[in-house]
Formats: C-alpha cells, structure tokens, sequence
C-alpha cells in the first residue's frame, strides 16, 4: 500500500493518506481533497446547499470562502464564526452582534 501526502484544497493541511482513502474522498468532493475537518464542515454546508437546490459545488465554494476569510485574520475570523454558529443553534439571530 503505497501512501501519498495531500494538501487539502480548503485549508492547506497536509496529510499522509493510502491511495485508496484519497481517491474515496475525492470521489465525494468532485475530485478535490479535503482533510477531514474540512469535508465534515461541507456536509454541514451541504445541508444548506440542498435546501436552496445547490450541490456539492455551493458546499465546497462557500466553506472555501470561510476558508480564505480566516487565512486574513485567524483569531477574530474563528471567534466571529464560533459566535454566529452558536446564535444560529440557538435559533436566535434577531440579536444585534456585540
């Protein structure tokens, strides 16, 4: 079994996966690889994407985006998504933002 490193194409991870395991996964994400934090936040995502009649591609592009945005500024990029995740499972977003 030969072991190959990826690069996930969200956050830039690398990680040291068997061939077969790379190929599984691609196969779920349109030939890209994502780690496995990643490929779990677009299953999140694709709930929502489903829900407006969008696919893989809308999941993958807008956790790409959440991706990006953090790269600018990490620290406050997580805590701003943290809270409105939690606002969002509270099912209270009529809260301004502090």
């Amino acid at each position: 079994m030969e072991i190959e490193q990826v690069k996930c194409e969200c956050c830039g991870l690398r990680e040291d996966c068997m061939q077969d395991y790379i190929t599984s996964i691609r196969a779920n994400f349109n030939g890209m690889w994502l780690c496995g934090l990643c490929s779990e936040a677009v299953h999140d995502e694709m709930t929502t994407a489903k829900k407006k009649g969008q696919g893989v591609e809308a999941a993958v592009g807008a956790h790409m985006s959440f991706c990006h945005k953090i790269k600018v500024n990490p620290a406050m990029r997580v805590a701003d998504e943290m809270r409105l995740m939690l606002r969002r499972r509270s099912g209270d977003l009529r809260r301004p933002s502090v």
